[in-house]
């Protein structure tokens, strides 16, 4: 990997809006949709990962230039942008493949994201229920769920999903976007 650059992993419900979401943050510089968190065996497929059978979550792969953004603005920007607090759902799409993750790649990140979990319970009136869990094997999720929201924009989920999510993050986060 390059010198500055880092990679956060998440999950906030389907990979599709999260994807759409950090797509338009500065210092981003790739977004890959994926699966992680299973005990199935094997490469998952999204038709095996929706069946909630295998244990992994919808997430993304981010990586970043922490010039450009840091691991904290990363996960505000996650946390204000999907529901934390709502357990292994976001809106209609319930299952523990939708749940919402962050998965730490190191200690450091462990203890941002222990702070960041903290810092943002006061501004939740339900207690958040993001797990916070080192990470295993990433797997990228079919080339047909990359870039879904920019190859898609008109498509009915992506309209009325999707499209709120991106105004929300516009209007909170303006200063953090391409």
């Amino acid at each position: 990997m390059q010198k500055n650059m880092e990679i956060a992993t998440v999950g906030g419900g389907c990979f599709w809006c999260t994807e759409a979401v950090f797509q338009e943050v500065k210092g981003v510089k790739k977004v890959v949709s994926g699966y992680t968190g299973g005990t199935a065996p094997g490469r998952p497929t999204y038709r095996e990962v929706c069946s909630g059978r295998t244990g992994h979550a919808e997430v993304v792969q981010i990586t970043y230039d922490e010039r450009e953004i840091s691991y904290q603005d990363i996960l505000i920007i996650f946390m204000t942008t999907h529901d934390p607090t709502t357990l292994n759902r976001q809106g209609a799409d319930a299952g523990t493949q939708y749940r919402s993750v962050i998965y730490y790649h190191n200690e450091q990140q462990q203890e941002i994201a222990k702070a960041i979990l903290t810092e943002m319970a006061a501004y939740f009136t339900n207690p958040i229920v993001t797990e916070l869990t080192e990470i295993g094997t990433f797997y990228a999720a079919e080339q047909s769920h990359q870039n879904y929201y920019r190859n898609n924009s008109s498509q009915g989920y992506c309209t009325a999903v999707i499209n709120p999510k991106l105004a929300k993050l516009r209007k909170m986060h303006a200063d953090k976007l391409t």
